[in-house]
């Protein structure tokens, strides 16, 4: 991505560019929103008089990629790529996703078939003003997000509508119109039907935002997260021991935990609001009336990768979530692992985002950061050399040293690398003095 003046330039070069062959141009969208907001703009969106084969004539670098039959044609500018769509009404929409086709039309007409007010507005960038046709600014200005037009129709059109408003409202910090939030509620069950990976996009953005709490009250609110991940609702009103956890149920505790998270990984994200799920299905009380969650943390990974493959996410991200959610228990045990134990702990592969998950988790419960400030002490202790050294010896050493193949070597592998994790062994000729002992010890000559 350029520098935002250099992407703001080189999409006015194209609005200047249509606007010189006599078409009407502007900036549509998000990035006129962001610039009334004074939010840095990722991207820029162009509309049209022009018709798609007009804007290929136009520009020597321009492709359709299949977007042509909806009125969208790429255009390259210098470095960057910028899509050109012509003013349109769309036609009925079967799918709750996209149009049966397009009727180009008029600027006025294009505004109108549009998600939200604030997203309705255009800018012309040559003239310096706002052109606006359905009361964008004055919902900017009130901090509201409002369907343009009949709101149940619009949400109808796109199901995806519904988690965007929860994501913009999130994102922006806006409240929800009524009549539009009402349709929301209404028209929930919708988001059951949408494609999995378009939901998880939302969702990501919604949780490593900058107000994921909010996104989460107005996902639960409307039963929209109960159409994706049911699970979340579930931990409402489940107990915990009050001396571990005075701040209240389990949902109350994640419910905090969200609130703690801005801008935030989005492994982070996840695994907070998954890493309790599981405490609702092993729930007990035992026989002295502790509340007990026994092995939450093994199952909560299962059911985490079961929540995460239900929406497509990528492989590397479940494999981190379910790290952060099955070890998340394991730190309670830091101050008395040995050295070893605690340098294997460390040398997870997302150690840093559990690191994180548990100053969050001691954060919004009983606030004891001792073990989460031990841990960097280590890190800081350990830094002067890898955590995770290379083993000083092999399996190829013990099979030299007349060890067959097989479950034992592997554990006098582990047992060697210990000693030299705890300091006991510092180099190859020591071990391999280790390796005869415990060789000779185990086969008794």
């Amino acid at each position: 991505m350029q520098a935002q003046g250099s992407l703001i330039q080189q999409a006015g070069a194209v609005v200047r560019k249509l606007q010189d062959a006599g078409h009407e141009a502007y900036f549509a969208g998000g990035v006129v929103r962001d610039k009334l907001l004074g939010i840095r703009a990722q991207d820029v969106d162009i509309a049209t008089s022009a018709h798609p084969d007009q804007v290929q004539e136009l520009f020597a670098r321009a492709t359709d990629l299949q977007g042509k039959a909806f009125g969208v044609v790429r255009v390259l500018q210098d470095e960057e790529v910028f899509e050109v769509a012509t003013f349109r009404q769309d036609l009925d929409y079967q799918d709750g996703r996209r149009p049966e086709g397009v009727v180009f039309t008029t600027a006025e007409e294009d505004a109108q078939r549009r998600d939200f007010t604030v997203n309705g507005l255009f800018y012309d960038p040559v003239a310096d003003r706002v052109i606006d046709y359905i009361g964008g600014q004055e919902d900017l200005e009130a901090g509201v997000l409002r369907a343009i037009g009949d709101a149940r129709q619009r949400f109808e059109e796109d199901h995806l509508r519904l988690f965007r408003a929860v994501r913009f409202s999130a994102q922006l910090g806006f409240e929800i119109e009524p009549e539009t939030w009402r349709v929301i509620c209404d028209l929930s069950e919708l988001g059951g039907k949408l494609a999995p990976e378009r939901v998880r996009d939302e969702l990501i953005k919604c949780f490593s935002g900058p107000r994921p709490q909010r996104a989460l009250d107005l996902l639960v609110d409307s039963g929209l997260m109960d159409q994706w991940i049911p699970e979340v609702s579930k931990m409402k009103g489940v107990e915990q021991p009050p001396e571990f956890h005075p701040e209240g149920d389990v949902y109350t505790h994640v419910h905090m935990m969200v609130g703690m998270l801005k801008n935030a990984d989005p492994v982070v994200a996840f695994s907070v609001l998954l890493h309790d799920i599981a405490k609702p299905n092993t729930y007990s009380v035992d026989e002295t009336g502790r509340i007990r969650f026994t092995m939450h943390e093994t199952v909560g990974a299962e059911m985490a990768e079961e929540i995460m493959r239900r929406l497509r996410f990528p492989n590397q991200m479940v494999d981190a979530v379910q790290h952060c959610v099955a070890n998340h228990m394991k730190f309670k045990d830091a101050l008395s692992m040995r050295v070893s134990t605690l340098k294997r702990f460390m040398s997870q592969p997302y150690f840093e985002q559990e690191m994180e998950l548990h100053r969050i988790d001691c954060s919004c419960c009983h606030a004891d950061l001792s073990i989460y400030d031990f841990i960097r002490q280590k890190q800081e202790e350990f830094s002067k050399e890898p955590v995770m050294p290379d083993p000083l010896i092999s399996g190829k050493d013990l099979m030299d040293l007349g060890m067959q193949p097989g479950p034992q070597m592997g554990k006098l592998l582990i047992q060697i690398q210990d000693e030299q994790l705890e300091g006991a062994l510092k180099d190859r000729e020591q071990a391999l003095v280790r390796a005869r002992e415990l060789i000779k010890a185990l086969t008794g000559e």
